[in-house]
């Protein structure tokens, strides 16, 4: 387990080789919540996220052995960048591991910071199963592999985010209340962690997790770090099924209080930054900021930090991300609906069912032969959420067997 003096020994590696990132006093948040808010912007990092931090540090500690036989990593896209980066420029030959649905956005990066020193390798559906085909590799060709949170000197290299935090506030005069820190696999919260809770043991430490991918929660339930059946890969890069042994120790000894964010907050955060601020925040960067809504009354009056992880945020993703804000905000609605099959029915829906300010989004039909009803997909959007109540009435009384597909994860997938 690292000490401080580990992350201080790496801050005076890095020092020269990353950006020392701003930490800014946010107008816009502070007044929305009441508080003193500061964002430290880790998007603004070379590869867009903290990561390079803990991969080139860990990679600088390799023997001259080691950097000649290659390195491997997996990656859900920000460590991948961060080992590609270093690997560059340190001419050492890297083969990095990442799940298929990576965006495409952190692909293209990985093979540009990495160049002709990279080869990259897409396995598996999720950053676990990726890990796994990594190890093997690993073994079968003699190379290091560079765990992207559960290794000491990567933790250590993410500790330097928090070394620069308080390097900043200690200059500017800035006493804060509570840090906001995303978890993943816990490296960086396990490096921060670590440096704060001796430089200022009365800062509160609050890690965040997506809720559908809380695997540090699990692992204070439990115990233990234990594996999720199951995870939303939304916030890709904190999507995470179960958390490193080490990350899961410190956490547990030295957070303060873990926090899950739902993935349309999320969504709706990363919106709200870019289109008021005019900042790019990936998912997993947004997260920390999305903590403030669900923690609102609890941060008045406070002087906070939260950490903006990364900002490698692939543009394609936006229409999904509308998606998912509007569907938490109660605005967007989907159900399957048996319409009667003849000319006019849905001319009725639109008169007697829907609201004056409601829109129809979306409208499948799946006509059948010799049949007088046929099951419908449709997507209300909503004038006011407030008329959602009114909405389910009719649609009962239209059709008794409607269904829902809010909270029906399976069929809404499957449908939508």
């Amino acid at each position: 387990m690292i000490d401080v003096n580990d992350v201080n020994r790496a801050y005076h590696v890095l020092k020269d080789v990353v950006v020392h990132t701003p930490l800014d006093y946010d107008r816009y948040l502070s007044e929305k919540y009441g508080a003193r808010i500061y964002l430290k912007r880790e998007n603004a990092q070379k590869v867009r996220s903290f990561k390079l931090r803990g991969a080139y540090y860990a990679i600088s500690q390799l023997t001259k052995e080691e950097k000649e036989r290659g390195v491997v990593c997996a990656s859900a896209g920000n460590h991948a960048q961060g080992v590609a980066y270093t690997c560059n420029e340190m001419k050492i030959p890297a083969t990095i591991f990442m799940p298929v649905p990576t965006p495409q956005q952190k692909v293209t990066q990985v093979q540009f910071f990495g160049g002709d020193y990279v080869t990259i390798k897409l396995v598996g559906d999720t950053f676990d199963e990726s890990a796994k085909a990594a190890m093997v590799y690993t073994a079968e060709h003699a190379m290091t592999f560079i765990d992207p949170f559960d290794d000491p000197n990567v933790q250590a290299g993410q500790g330097t985010v928090a070394y620069e935090i308080m390097e900043t506030a200690e200059r500017e005069g800035i006493v804060f209340d509570q840090l906001m820190i995303p978890i993943g696999g816990g490296g960086l919260m396990a490096g921060m962690a670590t440096y704060l809770k001796f430089k200022a043991p009365h800062i509160k430490l609050i890690g965040v997790e997506s809720s559908g991918a809380a695997s540090m929660a699990a692992a204070f339930e439990a115990g233990e770090p234990v594996q999720l059946e199951a995870i939303d890969k939304f916030a890709d890069g904190i999507a995470v099924q179960k958390v490193g042994q080490k990350t899961y120790q410190v956490a547990r000894r030295l957070v303060d209080q873990l926090v899950t964010v739902h993935e349309g907050l999320i969504s709706e955060t990363v919106i709200d930054l870019y289109s008021k601020q005019g900042i790019v925040a990936e998912p997993a960067g947004a997260a920390s900021i999305a903590a403030l809504e669900v923690l609102k009354e609890d941060i008045k009056g406070k002087t906070i930090c939260c950490v903006i992880s990364g900002g490698n945020n692939d543009i394609n993703r936006m229409p999904e991300m509308e998606e998912r804000a509007l569907i938490y905000d109660g605005i967007k609605h989907y159900f399957v609906v048996n319409f009667p099959q003849r000319p006019g029915a849905l001319r009725e829906f639109v008169n007697d069912i829907l609201g004056p300010n409601d829109d129809i989004t979306r409208f499948e039909y799946i006509k059948r032969a010799n049949r007088g009803t046929g099951p419908v997909l449709i997507g209300v959007s909503l004038g006011n959420k407030e008329d959602y109540a009114a909405l389910t009435q009719r649609l009962a009384a239209f059709d008794p067997s409607y269904i829902n597909l809010h909270g029906n994860e399976t069929l809404y997938s499957l449908l939508v």
